[in-house]
């Protein structure tokens, strides 16, 4: 794992940025946010595909989707609960019924704009989106899958949503083609497969390294695309474990603990634990601490593992 820590959004509007000089379709909009968004370089290297429109998100999907009806691929990027929870109905109806080909994506997604306290979380999101038919709904998990999701998040024929943090994250994994709706293996277990999700990946490697020490064998699967989740990779995997985990900075509601739910009582009911933030109102304060509060550091998830499979009767 590489130890230089990036700053998510910073990268997001670079690779943007970058595509963009070969593109001349992509443009970006603004909802007074544009900075914060990484897209100062893009505003001043390409100041006539640069629309800042203030605080009015409803306003912009709507733009946005005329704009895609041109042939032009617009990207909109602003703080995550602004771009999903206040224009739901204009995703639903300008970009999901009208199968607008639009790039929304919430920054400072989950609990990471921690100061700012209920209004600033995002905890619903994965929920929202995934409910519109033809949503793709991604959470890259470290910078490397950031960089090759917006990629392939531009490319896609379609309207996707897409979250990233604000805290720093490093790079884990190695540069490889992003395929939306595929999973990936992180680490084999037997005890219990743990899907997860988004920029939590590091907490969560952290808690498996715990109880590996505690002679506890986790089987990792990284699912960076909430919808359309990887559905041969876990009933593969937990044929094998017999128990499935799910771990997201999201609602245990609506989100991805949901998503693998729906999908094993189909196909092969069994144990499932999920980990993620209870349906309340999260308090404000530093991140760190609001992680160590909702037992989602890795201290928190590698208990609440631990007590999950020695309740299903696995001897450690």
């Amino acid at each position: 794992m590489s130890l230089e820590m990036i700053d998510p959004r910073k990268e997001f509007g670079r690779i943007i940025t970058e595509i963009a000089e070969n593109d001349e379709r992509i443009v970006v909009l603004s909802a007074d946010s544009g900075k914060s968004s990484g897209f100062g370089d893009f505003a001043e290297k390409f100041p006539e595909r640069y629309f800042e429109f203030g605080i009015m998100e409803q306003g912009v999907i709507g733009i946005a989707s005329g704009l895609a009806t041109t042939g032009r691929i617009p990207v909109f990027c602003a703080i995550a609960p602004f771009v999903t929870s206040r224009p739901f109905e204009m995703l639903r109806n300008d970009l999901g019924y009208m199968k607008q080909n639009v790039k929304v994506v919430g920054r400072n997604g989950g609990m990471t704009y921690s100061d700012l306290g209920s209004t600033h979380h995002s905890l619903e999101d994965y929920a929202i989106t995934r409910m519109i038919p033809g949503f793709v709904v991604l959470a890259p998990q470290d910078i490397s899958e950031l960089r090759n999701a917006v990629k392939t998040m531009l490319y896609h024929q379609g309207p996707v949503y897409m979250r990233i943090g604000s805290q720093k994250i490093p790079r884990i994994f190695d540069d490889s083609e992003f395929e939306i709706g595929k999973g990936r293996l992180i680490k084999e277990g037997i005890d219990a497969t743990l899907v997860t999700t988004g920029y939590i990946l590091t907490d969560v490697l952290s808690a498996v390294s715990i109880l590996e020490n505690e002679g506890i064998s986790i089987e990792v699967i990284g699912m960076p695309t909430v919808s359309i989740i990887d559905k041969d990779m876990i009933l593969k995997s937990i044929k094998k474990t017999r128990k499935i985990i799910t771990i997201e900075e999201h609602y245990i509601l609506g989100g991805l603990g949901a998503v693998v739910g729906e999908l094993i009582s189909e196909y092969d009911p069994i144990s499932l634990k999920r980990i993620g933030l209870p349906h309340e109102y999260i308090s404000s304060g530093p991140y760190d601490l609001l992680k160590e509060k909702y037992n989602m550091d890795a201290k928190g998830i590698s208990k609440q593992i631990k007590e999950f499979i020695i309740n299903k009767g696995v001897k450690i």
